[in-house]
């Protein structure tokens, strides 16, 4: 059986440093940090007092009313936003189109926290018999986003979601890569959304050590690569590209962003936290993208890495990066836009997957910010972008996400 090829037609998102596509694209090139002191709850009592959160964010303002927003927990609102930016962007005719051949698959790694959260509180404050919302099950799930998509469109395709904490998104996009590859749909919305700037998740992540303290320079604690990282910073929103059958799109006159070559999935089997200190997942998972790509590490021109800018993690990804790409590994140019956006958590492979895009439809490759001091651990002989955005001819991107249980993910996308 002949596999189909896949390409881009649409893209969107509502992100800490972009309210929409051009907007985060034009901070991703100027390098802007997305942090800022959490604005959400009172944070007294806890170790983090910022995050990476959505600035001036009324669903008002994007065409969400009111009364139905409140029966959507937040993570969906964002991914009916950055859909409708999408889809408008494709340029898809929906009273042309076979409903039956789009399909929805958004990853979300918490889905609607903040929603089972408000209820339980609701629940044990109130003193009374369990009485909870009727929207308390359809808004917690991690699935309804994707749900909601295919509501409002009428799109009747393969319709589902990813759950695998912060790969989420990009174990959507393989899955819709792959089920377009065996013409299975025409199009498939995809990418993911995340609301965990709430109370629980960033207790939970202060508990288990993994989120950034550095409340003192909280506008520049991302700081992947650098010796003084601390932890991630939290981030929101969403990211949602467009895949589409190569030729379904040329027959409609779309405009192509990029080729979807390939994916790779994998795992660590290591650790629930922590990777694998040799980046054992992470080689796995980028050999398999480049072999399922058809692509030779040489051929390879930016990865956004995962890049959380944890302690541990920076170091195991570098190592896997040098292991499979050898000597290319100094020519190519290396980034963290989490330095940027903060840390999606299940969203984040999408909105990352939308800065390799840039990258190659406008020769820029975005920063790693907030660099300052090395640390002897790292090989800085490699081109890890700091502080500035570089202009190249990007061919080829590539871009890793890992999850907490030791999820891993890789896809790759190709000029045309």
């Amino acid at each position: 059986m002949e596999l189909k090829r896949v390409v881009v037609t649409g893209l969107g998102t509502i992100n800490p440093i972009g309210n929409n596509i051009q907007e985060y694209f034009e901070n991703l090139d100027n390098g802007v940090s997305g942090a800022s002191l959490i604005s959400r709850f009172d944070t007294t009592l806890f170790k983090t007092k910022f995050a990476c959160e959505i600035k001036d964010y009324d669903p008002a303002k994007f065409g969400l009313d009111r009364k139905e927003a409140r029966k959507l927990d937040l993570y969906s609102q964002y991914a009916l936003i950055a859909s409708e930016e999408a889809i408008k962007d494709s340029g898809l005719d929906l009273e042309k189109m076979n409903p039956d051949r789009v399909g929805v698959i958004i990853g979300s790694g918490i889905g609607g926290i903040e929603t089972l959260f408000q209820e339980m509180m609701g629940y044990f404050e109130g003193g009374r018999t369990p009485r909870f919302s009727p929207f308390l099950i359809p808004k917690m799930i991690p699935d309804i986003a994707a749900g909601l998509i295919s509501m409002k469109y009428n799109f009747r395709g393969p319709n589902f979601a990813t759950v695998s904490a912060c790969a989420s998104s990009t174990h959507a996009m393989s899955d819709a890569l792959m089920y377009i590859r065996l013409g299975k749909a025409d199009m498939i919305i995809t990418g993911g959304a995340e609301a965990g700037i709430t109370i629980p998740s960033i207790g939970g992540f202060n508990s288990a050590q993994a989120l950034s303290t550095n409340n003192e320079e909280y506008s520049s604690a991302s700081r992947p690569f650098d010796k003084t990282r601390d932890g991630f910073v939290m981030g929101e929103g969403s990211g949602i590209l467009v895949f589409e059958e190569y030729e379904h799109a040329v027959a409609r006159g779309a405009k192509i962003y990029a080729e979807v070559t390939g994916a790779g999935m994998s795992a660590d089997a290591y650790h629930i936290t922590a990777p694998h200190p040799d980046g054992m997942g992470a080689i796995n998972v980028m050999r398999l993208a480049l072999e399922d790509s058809g692509i030779k590490p040489d051929e390879v021109d930016y990865i956004n890495v995962h890049g959380t800018a944890t302690p541990l993690g920076d170091i195991a990804e570098l190592k896997a990066v040098k292991e499979i790409f050898g000597e290319h590994a100094y020519e190519l140019n290396i980034s963290s836009t989490k330095s940027m956006t903060g840390h999606l958590l299940g969203a984040t492979g999408a909105v990352e997957a939308l800065a390799c895009i840039h990258a190659i439809n406008s020769g820029m490759v975005p920063p790693t910010i907030n660099f300052k001091v090395e640390d002897p651990e790292i090989d800085y002989k490699l081109n890890l972008t700091l502080n500035k955005a570089q202009k190249r001819e990007v061919k080829v991107a590539m871009n890793n996400t890992f999850g907490f249980g030791g999820h891993n993910s890789c896809i790759v996308f190709r000029k045309m």
